[in-house]
């Protein structure tokens, strides 16, 4: 199943347990990246932008509690960047301390498959191996960051 018509009251077109929308990605160092590259490990997509006050508070968490932890398991994480220019993105990640890869999204149209264009940025999708979706995010609140993390470490045991 494919995105939805209607938007949730996250701001979301999809949901857990649909299949999760193919795209193909800039990187900042120029390599381009399909998601369906990474079929066969668990994926991780971090909408973000440089302007998102919650996003910086919330990257090097991921660096810290996610990422470090997981980088070499069957595991992928990638910051997708909404609208802004390479150099921008590239600065962004230095600020924040993050290490994953950082992708760009111009015209927010990766973003668009997965949520409302009019709705914010703080997100987190969590794609299984089969590439179904089996969590999202909104925000970053604790408890739903550690939910996040205990749902990522379970699709990695089986």
């Amino acid at each position: 199943m494919t995105a939805h018509a209607t938007v949730d009251q996250r701001g979301y077109l999809v949901r857990v347990g649909d299949k999760a929308p193919d795209f193909e990605i800039e990187m900042t160092d120029g390599t381009r990246v399909r998601l369906s590259d990474y079929a066969g490990k668990v994926v991780m997509l971090q909408f973000t932008a440089s302007w998102c006050s919650v996003c910086r508070r919330e990257m090097p968490v991921i660096e810290d509690e996610i990422w470090k932890i997981n980088k070499d398991k069957d595991f992928a994480l990638i910051g997708i960047d909404r609208d802004e220019p390479r150099d921008v993105v590239i600065e962004f990640g230095g600020k924040t301390g993050v290490t994953y890869p950082l992708g760009l999204d111009p015209g927010a149209n990766i973003f668009g498959l997965y949520a409302d264009k009019k709705s914010g940025v703080t997100r987190n999708v969590i794609i299984d191996k089969s590439g179904n979706i089996a969590f999202l995010t909104r925000l970053f609140q604790k408890a739903e960051f550690e939910e996040m993390k205990g749902a990522i470490n379970t699709l990695l045991e089986e």
